[in-house]
Protein backbone atom coordinates (compact mmCIF):
# COMPACT_ATOMS: atom_id res chain seq x y z
CA UNK A 1 0.00 0.00 0.00
CA UNK A 2 2.68 2.56 0.87
CA UNK A 3 4.69 1.59 -1.98
CA UNK A 4 1.38 1.99 -4.44
CA UNK A 5 0.97 5.76 -2.58
CA UNK A 6 5.05 6.44 -3.59
CA UNK A 7 3.94 5.36 -7.24
CA UNK A 8 1.47 7.64 -6.99
CA UNK A 9 3.56 10.63 -5.67
CA UNK A 10 5.55 10.18 -8.58
CA UNK A 11 3.04 10.33 -11.24
CA UNK A 12 1.42 13.03 -9.68
CA UNK A 13 4.69 15.21 -9.82
CA UNK A 14 5.22 13.97 -13.41
CA UNK A 15 1.59 15.07 -14.73
CA UNK A 16 2.16 18.43 -12.85
CA UNK A 17 5.45 19.43 -14.57
CA UNK A 18 8.04 19.04 -12.14
CA UNK A 19 10.72 18.69 -13.35
CA UNK A 20 12.72 15.23 -13.21
CA UNK A 21 15.15 15.65 -10.54
CA UNK A 22 12.22 15.92 -8.55
CA UNK A 23 9.44 13.50 -9.85
CA UNK A 24 12.69 10.38 -9.42
CA UNK A 25 14.06 12.61 -6.36
CA UNK A 26 10.86 12.86 -4.17
CA UNK A 27 9.47 9.41 -4.18
CA UNK A 28 13.18 8.04 -3.76
CA UNK A 29 13.54 10.02 -0.54
CA UNK A 30 10.11 8.71 0.52
CA UNK A 31 10.55 5.35 0.10
CA UNK A 32 13.92 5.36 2.34
CA UNK A 33 11.82 7.35 5.21
CA UNK A 34 9.27 4.57 4.89
CA UNK A 35 11.06 1.09 4.12
CA UNK A 36 14.97 2.50 5.58
CA UNK A 37 14.46 4.71 8.36
CA UNK A 38 17.37 3.46 9.87
CA UNK A 39 19.43 4.07 6.86
CA UNK A 40 22.19 6.85 7.76
CA UNK A 41 21.48 10.16 5.67
CA UNK A 42 24.93 10.13 5.11
CA UNK A 43 24.93 6.72 3.35
CA UNK A 44 22.04 8.55 0.87
CA UNK A 45 24.79 10.99 0.23
CA UNK A 46 27.03 8.51 -0.77
CA UNK A 47 25.22 6.83 -3.29
CA UNK A 48 24.13 10.06 -4.71
CA UNK A 49 27.41 11.53 -5.42
CA UNK A 50 28.96 8.03 -5.50
CA UNK A 51 26.58 7.40 -8.12
CA UNK A 52 28.58 9.81 -10.82
CA UNK A 53 31.83 9.13 -9.92
CA UNK A 54 32.92 7.34 -12.61
CA UNK A 55 35.69 8.12 -15.28
CA UNK A 56 33.42 6.70 -18.01
CA UNK A 57 30.72 8.98 -17.29
CA UNK A 58 33.99 11.89 -18.02
CA UNK A 59 32.94 11.42 -21.75
CA UNK A 60 29.82 12.37 -21.52
CA UNK A 61 30.50 16.85 -21.11
CA UNK A 62 32.98 16.20 -23.57
CA UNK A 63 30.75 15.49 -26.11
CA UNK A 64 28.04 17.59 -25.39
CA UNK A 65 30.81 20.14 -25.20
CA UNK A 66 32.22 19.06 -28.74
CA UNK A 67 28.98 18.73 -30.71
CA UNK A 68 27.47 22.13 -29.57
CA UNK A 69 31.18 23.39 -31.55
CA UNK A 70 30.41 21.49 -34.55
CA UNK A 71 26.85 22.34 -35.13
CA UNK A 72 27.84 26.29 -33.97
CA UNK A 73 30.42 26.20 -36.57
CA UNK A 74 31.56 24.65 -40.21
CA UNK A 75 32.15 20.87 -39.46
CA UNK A 76 28.59 19.83 -39.39
CA UNK A 77 28.37 21.88 -42.28
CA UNK A 78 31.06 20.32 -44.15
CA UNK A 79 29.99 16.89 -43.29
CA UNK A 80 26.54 17.54 -45.09
CA UNK A 81 28.17 18.92 -48.17
CA UNK A 82 30.34 15.68 -48.50
CA UNK A 83 27.01 13.44 -48.34
CA UNK A 84 25.30 15.59 -50.64
CA UNK A 85 27.85 15.30 -52.93
CA UNK A 86 27.73 11.63 -52.63
CA UNK A 87 23.86 10.53 -52.71
CA UNK A 88 22.48 13.54 -53.71
CA UNK A 89 22.08 12.68 -57.14
CA UNK A 90 20.87 9.57 -55.87
CA UNK A 91 16.04 9.18 -55.99
CA UNK A 92 14.84 10.46 -52.89
CA UNK A 93 18.57 12.40 -53.03
CA UNK A 94 17.73 15.35 -50.82
CA UNK A 95 15.77 13.13 -48.16
CA UNK A 96 19.00 10.82 -48.35
CA UNK A 97 21.31 13.45 -47.35
CA UNK A 98 19.21 14.17 -44.22
CA UNK A 99 19.46 11.00 -43.14
CA UNK A 100 23.18 10.40 -44.39
CA UNK A 101 23.90 13.98 -42.72
CA UNK A 102 22.27 12.96 -39.47
CA UNK A 103 24.54 9.62 -39.05
CA UNK A 104 27.50 11.46 -40.18
CA UNK A 105 27.03 14.51 -37.41
CA UNK A 106 25.86 11.91 -35.09
CA UNK A 107 29.37 10.02 -35.62
CA UNK A 108 30.70 13.12 -34.14
CA UNK A 109 28.07 14.36 -31.27
CA UNK A 110 26.38 11.49 -29.53
CA UNK A 111 23.51 13.96 -29.33
CA UNK A 112 20.05 13.52 -30.83
CA UNK A 113 18.59 16.82 -30.12
CA UNK A 114 21.94 19.03 -31.49
CA UNK A 115 21.66 17.07 -34.51
CA UNK A 116 17.90 17.97 -35.50
CA UNK A 117 19.27 21.90 -34.39
CA UNK A 118 22.13 21.21 -36.62
CA UNK A 119 19.99 19.80 -39.16
CA UNK A 120 16.76 21.44 -39.15
CA UNK A 121 18.44 25.00 -39.75
CA UNK A 122 20.46 23.97 -43.00
CA UNK A 123 18.56 21.08 -44.77
CA UNK A 124 14.62 22.11 -44.11
CA UNK A 125 14.65 24.92 -46.19
CA UNK A 126 16.26 22.36 -49.29
CA UNK A 127 14.14 19.52 -48.56
CA UNK A 128 10.81 21.87 -49.49
CA UNK A 129 13.06 23.62 -52.03
CA UNK A 130 13.21 19.94 -54.13
CA UNK A 131 9.46 18.97 -53.53
CA UNK A 132 8.94 17.36 -50.18
CA UNK A 133 5.68 18.20 -48.37
CA UNK A 134 6.33 20.16 -45.34
CA UNK A 135 4.50 16.99 -43.31
CA UNK A 136 7.65 14.40 -44.71
CA UNK A 137 9.97 17.14 -44.37
CA UNK A 138 9.41 17.76 -40.85
CA UNK A 139 8.92 14.15 -39.87
CA UNK A 140 12.31 13.13 -41.83
CA UNK A 141 14.25 15.88 -39.99
CA UNK A 142 13.25 15.05 -36.49
CA UNK A 143 13.43 10.70 -37.00
CA UNK A 144 16.67 10.74 -38.67
CA UNK A 145 18.42 12.59 -35.91
CA UNK A 146 17.64 9.13 -33.49
CA UNK A 147 20.91 7.71 -35.41
CA UNK A 148 22.72 10.23 -33.67
CA UNK A 149 21.42 7.90 -30.50
CA UNK A 150 22.89 4.82 -31.90
CA UNK A 151 25.93 5.78 -34.37
CA UNK A 152 28.90 6.22 -31.70
CA UNK A 153 29.69 8.28 -29.78
CA UNK A 154 26.69 7.90 -28.61
CA UNK A 155 25.46 9.71 -24.96
CA UNK A 156 22.78 7.12 -24.46
CA UNK A 157 24.84 3.98 -24.70
CA UNK A 158 27.81 5.80 -22.61
CA UNK A 159 24.55 5.99 -19.80
CA UNK A 160 23.43 2.34 -20.21
CA UNK A 161 27.38 0.94 -20.22
CA UNK A 162 27.86 2.95 -16.66
CA UNK A 163 24.55 1.56 -14.96
CA UNK A 164 25.32 -2.20 -16.21
CA UNK A 165 28.81 -2.61 -17.20
CA UNK A 166 28.89 -3.08 -20.05
CA UNK A 167 32.09 -2.36 -22.71
CA UNK A 168 31.61 0.89 -24.52
CA UNK A 169 33.55 0.30 -27.09
CA UNK A 170 31.41 -2.81 -27.68
CA UNK A 171 28.33 -1.23 -27.65
CA UNK A 172 29.74 1.56 -29.63
CA UNK A 173 30.27 -0.95 -32.45
CA UNK A 174 26.91 -2.42 -32.25
CA UNK A 175 25.13 0.72 -32.16
CA UNK A 176 27.58 1.42 -35.24
CA UNK A 177 25.55 -1.40 -37.17
CA UNK A 178 22.10 -0.87 -35.53
CA UNK A 179 22.31 2.80 -36.56
CA UNK A 180 23.13 2.10 -40.39
CA UNK A 181 20.43 -0.41 -40.38
CA UNK A 182 18.05 2.19 -39.00
CA UNK A 183 19.23 4.45 -41.90
CA UNK A 184 18.88 2.12 -44.62
CA UNK A 185 15.27 1.80 -43.31
CA UNK A 186 14.40 5.07 -43.46
CA UNK A 187 16.18 5.61 -46.57
CA UNK A 188 14.17 3.34 -48.18
CA UNK A 189 11.13 4.92 -47.05
CA UNK A 190 12.30 8.14 -48.43
CA UNK A 191 12.71 6.62 -52.00
CA UNK A 192 9.30 5.24 -51.76
CA UNK A 193 7.94 8.74 -50.54
CA UNK A 194 10.25 10.34 -53.12
CA UNK A 195 7.92 8.01 -56.04
CA UNK A 196 4.94 9.05 -54.71
CA UNK A 197 5.88 12.95 -54.43
CA UNK A 198 7.43 13.00 -57.80
CA UNK A 199 10.78 14.25 -56.47
CA UNK A 200 12.98 14.49 -58.66
CA UNK A 201 16.98 13.84 -58.01
CA UNK A 202 19.57 16.37 -57.56
CA UNK A 203 21.92 17.45 -60.63
CA UNK A 204 24.43 14.78 -60.64
CA UNK A 205 27.81 16.43 -59.62
CA UNK A 206 30.81 15.49 -61.44
CA UNK A 207 33.66 13.22 -59.99
CA UNK A 208 36.18 16.64 -60.28
CA UNK A 209 33.60 18.64 -57.74
CA UNK A 210 32.83 15.25 -55.80
CA UNK A 211 36.57 15.46 -54.84
CA UNK A 212 36.92 18.87 -54.22
CA UNK A 213 34.07 18.63 -51.95
CA UNK A 214 35.71 15.57 -49.74
CA UNK A 215 39.06 17.36 -49.99
CA UNK A 216 37.58 20.79 -48.75
CA UNK A 217 35.95 19.09 -45.58
CA UNK A 218 39.17 17.07 -44.33
CA UNK A 219 39.70 18.78 -41.28
CA UNK A 220 35.82 18.30 -40.64
CA UNK A 221 36.08 14.57 -41.77
CA UNK A 222 39.24 14.31 -39.40
CA UNK A 223 36.29 14.24 -36.50
CA UNK A 224 35.01 11.20 -36.95
CA UNK A 225 38.14 9.04 -37.73
CA UNK A 226 40.18 10.29 -34.40
CA UNK A 227 37.12 9.52 -32.38
CA UNK A 228 35.74 6.01 -34.18
CA UNK A 229 39.37 5.18 -35.62
CA UNK A 230 40.72 5.81 -31.76
CA UNK A 231 38.20 3.89 -30.01
CA UNK A 232 38.20 0.91 -32.14
CA UNK A 233 42.32 0.73 -32.77
CA UNK A 234 42.16 0.46 -29.17
CA UNK A 235 44.31 3.55 -29.32
CA UNK A 236 42.50 5.87 -26.85
CA UNK A 237 39.63 5.20 -24.44
CA UNK A 238 36.27 6.23 -25.18
CA UNK A 239 36.66 9.13 -22.43
CA UNK A 240 40.30 10.07 -24.11
CA UNK A 241 38.66 9.93 -27.48
CA UNK A 242 35.73 12.99 -26.47
CA UNK A 243 38.16 14.67 -24.72
CA UNK A 244 40.22 14.81 -28.11
CA UNK A 245 37.23 15.76 -29.66
CA UNK A 246 36.24 18.71 -28.07
CA UNK A 247 40.56 20.13 -28.56
CA UNK A 248 40.00 19.25 -32.23
CA UNK A 249 36.90 20.85 -32.95
CA UNK A 250 38.45 23.99 -31.10
CA UNK A 251 41.67 24.01 -32.80
CA UNK A 252 39.46 23.62 -36.02
CA UNK A 253 36.49 26.08 -35.65
CA UNK A 254 38.65 28.97 -34.37
CA UNK A 255 42.13 28.40 -36.23
CA UNK A 256 41.00 26.92 -39.41
CA UNK A 257 37.67 28.08 -40.30
CA UNK A 258 37.44 30.58 -38.31
CA UNK A 259 34.32 30.23 -37.57
CA UNK A 260 34.36 30.94 -33.71
CA UNK A 261 36.02 33.68 -31.81
CA UNK A 262 36.24 33.70 -27.89
CA UNK A 263 33.10 35.09 -27.34
CA UNK A 264 30.86 32.57 -29.21
CA UNK A 265 33.31 29.73 -27.37
CA UNK A 266 32.37 31.45 -23.48
CA UNK A 267 28.61 30.87 -24.78
CA UNK A 268 28.95 27.22 -26.04
CA UNK A 269 31.08 26.69 -22.89
CA UNK A 270 28.45 27.90 -20.84
CA UNK A 271 25.10 26.02 -22.90
CA UNK A 272 27.33 23.10 -22.29
CA UNK A 273 27.94 22.96 -18.86
CA UNK A 274 24.33 23.72 -18.23
CA UNK A 275 23.04 20.97 -20.18
CA UNK A 276 25.85 18.43 -18.71
CA UNK A 277 24.49 19.69 -15.07
CA UNK A 278 21.00 18.48 -16.37
CA UNK A 279 22.56 15.12 -16.93
CA UNK A 280 24.57 15.02 -14.06
CA UNK A 281 21.54 15.82 -11.73
CA UNK A 282 19.31 12.94 -13.24
CA UNK A 283 22.37 10.21 -12.99
CA UNK A 284 23.38 11.39 -9.30
CA UNK A 285 19.42 10.72 -8.46
CA UNK A 286 19.50 7.39 -10.62
CA UNK A 287 22.88 5.97 -8.43
CA UNK A 288 20.34 6.19 -5.57
CA UNK A 289 17.39 4.56 -7.19
CA UNK A 290 19.55 1.77 -8.13
CA UNK A 291 20.70 1.35 -5.17
CA UNK A 292 16.82 0.85 -3.83
CA UNK A 293 15.89 -1.42 -6.63
CA UNK A 294 19.28 -3.60 -5.52
CA UNK A 295 18.13 -3.24 -1.60
CA UNK A 296 14.24 -4.21 -2.52
CA UNK A 297 15.43 -6.90 -4.70
CA UNK A 298 13.37 -6.23 -7.45
CA UNK A 299 15.77 -7.87 -10.08
CA UNK A 300 14.84 -10.78 -8.12
CA UNK A 301 11.09 -10.70 -7.58
CA UNK A 302 10.64 -9.77 -11.35
CA UNK A 303 12.28 -13.33 -12.41
CA UNK A 304 10.32 -15.08 -9.83
CA UNK A 305 6.91 -13.63 -11.01
CA UNK A 306 7.57 -14.73 -14.67
CA UNK A 307 8.82 -18.63 -13.73
CA UNK A 308 5.42 -18.68 -12.06
CA UNK A 309 3.66 -17.37 -14.75
CA UNK A 310 5.55 -19.51 -17.10
CA UNK A 311 6.62 -16.70 -19.33
CA UNK A 312 10.28 -17.05 -21.69
CA UNK A 313 12.29 -14.64 -22.85
CA UNK A 314 10.20 -14.10 -26.05
CA UNK A 315 7.28 -13.01 -23.57
CA UNK A 316 9.98 -10.69 -21.47
CA UNK A 317 11.50 -8.80 -24.15
CA UNK A 318 7.42 -8.31 -25.46
CA UNK A 319 7.10 -6.54 -21.99
CA UNK A 320 10.37 -4.45 -22.34
CA UNK A 321 9.64 -2.96 -25.41
CA UNK A 322 6.08 -2.00 -24.00
CA UNK A 323 7.33 -0.95 -20.85
CA UNK A 324 10.38 1.59 -22.55
CA UNK A 325 7.25 2.41 -25.51
CA UNK A 326 5.00 3.88 -22.64
CA UNK A 327 7.98 5.31 -20.28
CA UNK A 328 9.40 7.22 -23.57
CA UNK A 329 6.14 9.29 -24.41
CA UNK A 330 6.43 10.28 -21.03
CA UNK A 331 9.66 11.10 -19.62
CA UNK A 332 13.17 11.70 -20.76
CA UNK A 333 16.06 9.51 -21.89
CA UNK A 334 18.33 9.42 -19.24
CA UNK A 335 15.01 9.02 -16.79
CA UNK A 336 13.96 6.34 -18.90
CA UNK A 337 17.30 4.99 -18.45
CA UNK A 338 17.94 5.23 -15.06
CA UNK A 339 14.17 3.68 -14.09
CA UNK A 340 13.88 0.72 -16.33
CA UNK A 341 17.19 -0.28 -16.72
CA UNK A 342 18.79 -1.49 -13.22
CA UNK A 343 15.61 -4.15 -12.25
CA UNK A 344 15.48 -5.63 -15.82
CA UNK A 345 18.80 -5.79 -16.93
CA UNK A 346 19.75 -8.12 -14.56
CA UNK A 347 16.35 -10.24 -15.57
CA UNK A 348 17.49 -10.33 -19.42
CA UNK A 349 20.91 -11.56 -17.88
CA UNK A 350 18.76 -14.23 -16.45
CA UNK A 351 17.47 -15.50 -19.94
CA UNK A 352 20.97 -15.70 -21.23
CA UNK A 353 20.25 -12.28 -23.58
CA UNK A 354 23.80 -10.68 -24.35
CA UNK A 355 24.53 -7.24 -22.92
CA UNK A 356 25.15 -5.58 -26.00
CA UNK A 357 22.20 -7.17 -28.03
CA UNK A 358 19.85 -5.81 -25.00
CA UNK A 359 21.28 -2.24 -24.82
CA UNK A 360 20.45 -1.50 -28.86
CA UNK A 361 16.67 -3.10 -28.08
CA UNK A 362 17.20 0.09 -25.31
CA UNK A 363 18.62 2.44 -27.21
CA UNK A 364 16.13 2.14 -29.87
CA UNK A 365 13.04 2.23 -27.58
CA UNK A 366 15.01 5.31 -26.49
CA UNK A 367 14.97 6.53 -29.88
CA UNK A 368 11.26 5.67 -30.59
CA UNK A 369 10.37 7.88 -27.00
CA UNK A 370 12.66 10.63 -28.59
CA UNK A 371 10.10 11.13 -31.54
CA UNK A 372 7.02 10.06 -30.06
CA UNK A 373 3.85 12.45 -28.43
CA UNK A 374 3.27 13.85 -26.57
CA UNK A 375 6.77 14.61 -25.25
CA UNK A 376 9.04 13.38 -27.50
CA UNK A 377 12.38 15.64 -26.93
CA UNK A 378 12.79 15.96 -30.74
CA UNK A 379 9.62 17.07 -31.96
CA UNK A 380 9.96 19.98 -29.26
CA UNK A 381 13.56 21.11 -30.45
CA UNK A 382 12.41 21.09 -33.87
CA UNK A 383 9.45 23.20 -33.21
CA UNK A 384 11.52 25.62 -31.77
CA UNK A 385 14.21 25.33 -34.57
CA UNK A 386 12.44 25.58 -36.78
CA UNK A 387 9.43 27.66 -35.41
CA UNK A 388 6.73 24.84 -36.55
CA UNK A 389 3.59 23.95 -34.72
CA UNK A 390 4.10 20.69 -32.83
CA UNK A 391 1.06 19.21 -34.59
CA UNK A 392 2.25 19.49 -37.50
CA UNK A 393 5.61 17.92 -36.77
CA UNK A 394 4.07 14.71 -35.02
CA UNK A 395 1.64 14.82 -38.36
CA UNK A 396 5.11 14.04 -40.22
CA UNK A 397 6.58 11.53 -37.44
CA UNK A 398 4.13 8.74 -37.43
CA UNK A 399 5.30 7.03 -40.44
CA UNK A 400 8.85 6.83 -38.83
CA UNK A 401 7.30 5.64 -35.95
CA UNK A 402 6.18 2.56 -37.92
CA UNK A 403 9.74 2.11 -39.28
CA UNK A 404 11.32 2.68 -36.36
CA UNK A 405 9.22 -0.37 -34.67
CA UNK A 406 9.63 -2.81 -37.79
CA UNK A 407 13.35 -2.02 -37.16
CA UNK A 408 13.14 -3.11 -33.42
CA UNK A 409 11.08 -5.91 -33.93
CA UNK A 410 14.06 -7.10 -35.94
CA UNK A 411 16.77 -6.20 -33.74
CA UNK A 412 14.83 -7.61 -30.86
CA UNK A 413 14.28 -11.15 -31.88
CA UNK A 414 17.63 -11.44 -34.59
CA UNK A 415 20.25 -11.05 -31.98
CA UNK A 416 22.93 -11.31 -34.55
CA UNK A 417 22.20 -7.57 -36.23
CA UNK A 418 23.37 -6.15 -32.86
CA UNK A 419 26.22 -8.71 -32.56
CA UNK A 420 27.85 -8.32 -36.10
CA UNK A 421 29.68 -5.28 -35.74
CA UNK A 422 30.97 -6.17 -32.33
CA UNK A 423 32.12 -9.72 -33.10
CA UNK A 424 33.66 -8.64 -36.37
CA UNK A 425 35.99 -6.06 -34.52
CA UNK A 426 36.85 -7.82 -31.30
CA UNK A 427 35.86 -11.17 -31.94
Amino acid sequence: MIFALILCLAVLLLVAGFEMLLVLGVPALAYKEMFYERLPDAAVVQKIVGGIDHSTLLAIPFFIFAANLMGSGQIARQLINVVKALVGHTRGGMGHVVVGGSMAFGSVSGSAPATVAAMGRMVYPELRKVGYSEKFSLGLLVSSAETALLIPPSITLIVYGWITGTSIAKLFAGGLGIGVVLGIAFSVYVVLQAIRDGVKPMPRMPWSERFKTIWDAKWALGMPVIILGGIYSGIITPTEAAAVSVVYAILVEMFVFRALDLKGLAKITEDSAINTSIIFVLLAIGGLISFFVTLAQVPAGIISFLDAADAGMITFLIAVNICFFIAGMFIDPNSTLLILVPPLYPVAMSFGIDPVHFGMLVTLNVCLGMITPPFGLDIFVASSTLNKPVTKIIAGVWPFVIVNLIVLLLVTYVPEISLFVPKLIYG
